[in-house]
């Protein structure tokens, strides 16, 4: 059996760091499924590590691509297979690390084989979302798939309407049908995995989420995005449109009464992408660990599972 080392969480709680010293430590190479740090062009706003981080263990899957030409789940899944198989042709153990969800869903399990809704069904909720925006497919998600509702943050237009727009077209929630195929599904034959999770209690949590924005600021977030927008980009391109480049974008526009105004707005938006993560990941089986606390532990236990 091939191993595999999955370190999932939601943002700022540590994976970055822990997963460099698990690849040290088990002879290891990181595979990147954070959806962001596939860019080359997006460094301050999505925490990127740094050259002396990506120089310590080999990485995978950081910086691959342009914001001029995004990338999906299924894309990732066909990208990330072959280099999964190559690491273990090395003798070499994979940690995936991430809080993309639904990029290591696609990964371990494939993509989700939803319906084709019918012409009458898209220019439905074309002219919807044209007229009224994204609240009232949410409001849709809220009455009828709650768990879709929870599951997809408020920014996830495409994933919201799509929701809605497979109930519209079969009556059934998204989130039902998504669940009996996930029933189906098995992991890549010949892998074994140990599944790991990194959570900070939601108290303790906050504080870091603020101090590191702030760092995100310090370090040149604004003159990154003023460089994004003076090369040609939009801010309307999807991976602009994540959290702290969209809001910075505002801030340019004169959309915030001042800077401060800016960075909460982003560290709000962060601890609800945090909440939409823990929701994710709250149906998969793993192993949690508090790397507060738990470090020593959990770098242990990850060593142990490539002894064994």
């Amino acid at each position: 059996m091939n191993k595999v080392i999955v370190i999932a969480g939601p943002t700022a709680s540590g994976k970055t760091e822990l997963g460099i010293e698990v690849a040290k430590q088990v002879n290891g190479e990181v595979v990147n499924f954070d959806s962001l740090l596939f860019y080359k062009e997006l460094n301050i706003g999505t925490a990127k590590p740094d050259q002396n981080e990506l120089s310590a263990v080999p990485h995978h899957l950081v910086s691959t691509h342009s914001i001029a030409r995004p990338i999906n789940a299924a894309d990732y899944s066909e990208l990330c297979h072959p280099i999964i198989s190559e690491i273990h042709a090395r003798a070499r153990i994979p940690i995936l690390v991430g809080g993309s969800g639904f990029y290591l869903q696609a990964v371990m399990y494939g993509m989700f084989e939803s319906v084709t809704s019918p012409a009458s069904v898209l220019e439905k909720s074309e002219s919807w979302y044209q007229q009224k925006g994204i609240q009232p497919f949410r409001d849709v998600l809220k009455e009828n798939d709650p768990k879709s509702y929870e599951r997809y943050h408020e920014n996830d237009h495409y994933r919201i309407r799509r929701a809605v727009e497979h109930f519209w077209t079969t009556g059934q929630t998204i989130s039902s049908a998504r669940e009996k195929q996930m029933q189906e599904r098995q992991l890549p034959e010949g892998w074994n995995l140990f599944f790991t999770y990194l959570d900070i209690p939601k108290s303790l949590h906050l504080p870091i989420i603020e101090k590191r924005t702030e760092k995100m600021f310090q370090q040149g977030l604004i003159q990154e995005v003023k460089e994004l927008l003076d090369a040609g980009f939009t801010g309307r391109e999807k991976p602009m449109q994540s959290i702290g480049y969209k809001e910075v974008v505002s801030y340019l526009k004169d959309e915030f009464p001042d800077l401060e105004s800016c960075k909460e707005r982003i560290s709000i938006n962060t601890r609800q992408l945090a909440k939409s993560q823990r929701t994710w990941f709250k149906k998969m089986q793993k192993n949690e660990y508090n790397p507060l606390e738990e470090r020593d532990k959990f770098i242990k236990d990850c060593k142990q599972f490539v002894l064994d």
